[in-house]
């Protein structure tokens, strides 16, 4: 019974010691990591993902790397402008391990290496620039910081993907002044705006005007063309009506009976003209034949003779009006020309 109960004891403590082996020896690595295993106290290998079976007591895995992209927080930290004034300024390092065996032996704490290198590198370029320029230059100072880093841990097996600036913060006076040099500015912008407004407004009304006073000119020459076109075709209308009209009185006059129409016209529109005399005026200045009628018929008849030399010659049978008192004038005979 002893020696079942020793061999039991050695049975048991046998398949501790194989399950304690087999632990230490089958590995299984997670997808995106590394491991570097040391075989008596050297590099032996890389282990990739997947099932590795490692030597017992004589291969050991000394370093675990993930081949995930990393963060990095690389703290706040006071640095001087070129104009000498001190921000504090922090950001975030993005970083990834490409060899795992440089990352393990090519330095000691690539973390706090790549913090530290980060912090100097942005120390170096915050102090190449201006204050205002800090703001505007972030992607600038960024990529700077990266080409510095990437310089530095290339043989570290890690690879500096890029640096991103969070905040920068100056001091409460200085940035008591930036917001009162923005105030200024803003001011200052919109007063020009303003004036510029005012300006475009005086250039649109003084063209308004312009082009007012150009159409008002061009309208009324227009209209002095336009008055004096129906001037002219108002003339030219009471011509030819003058014309047709004198065509027709001496059309008529040339006729049976013309003559003594003229003479009775001549006679009723002197008579008329008689006696509207000392209507408008009270001074009257007559001549001394007013009131014979028939020698004033006989000038005007012998201007109508005048006038048309080329006609028949002109006969009166209108007899002369004589003065109260005076002997009868003789009748003139049909036919013979009034004198």
């Amino acid at each position: 019974m002893e020696s079942v109960s020793a061999a039991l004891v050695i049975a048991v403590l046998v398949a501790i010691f194989a399950i304690f082996v087999v632990v230490k020896t089958a590995v299984v690595v997670p997808q995106q990591n590394a491991y570097v295993v040391e075989r008596l106290g050297r590099f032996s290998a890389v282990l990739d993902a997947g099932f590795h079976v490692l030597v017992p007591f004589i291969d050991v895995i000394r370093y675990r790397h993930t081949l995930k992209e990393q963060a990095i927080d690389i703290p706040e930290q006071i640095c001087i402008t070129k104009d000498n004034v001190q921000v504090g300024v922090d950001g975030i390092l993005y970083l990834k391990v490409l060899d795992p065996q440089r990352a393990s032996y090519g330095i000691a704490d690539y973390y706090y290496a790549i913090s530290q290198l980060a912090q100097t590198a942005l120390r170096s370029e915050i102090g190449k620039i201006d204050l205002d320029r800090t703001f505007e230059e972030r992607s600038h100072v960024n990529g700077m910081v990266v080409s510095e880093l990437d310089k530095a841990t290339g043989p570290w097996g890690v690879k500096v993907l890029r640096y991103e600036i969070k905040n920068i913060t100056p001091p409460h006076d200085v940035l008591a002044a930036m917001e009162k040099q923005m105030r200024a500015e803003r001011e200052k912008r919109a007063v020009i705006l303003a004036s510029e407004g005012e300006r475009d407004a005086a250039i649109n009304g003084a063209e308004g005007k312009k082009q007012q006073v150009i159409k008002a000119s061009e309208a009324a020459r227009q209209q002095q063309i336009n008055e004096a076109e129906g001037q002219a075709q108002a003339i030219l209308a009471i011509s030819s009506a003058t014309a047709d009209g004198l065509r027709k009185v001496a059309e008529a006059i040339s006729e049976q009976g013309g003559i003594e129409a003229v003479q009775l016209r001549v006679a009723e529109q002197y008579v008329e003209q008689f006696g509207n005399l000392a209507k408008v005026n009270n001074t009257v200045i007559l001549p001394a034949t007013l009131s014979d009628v028939g020698s004033m018929i006989a000038a005007a008849m012998n201007v109508l003779r005048t006038a048309a030399p080329a006609a028949e010659p002109v006969r009166s049978t209108i007899p002369s009006a004589r003065a109260p008192g005076a002997p009868p004038a003789l009748r003139p005979q049909a036919g013979r020309p009034l004198p």
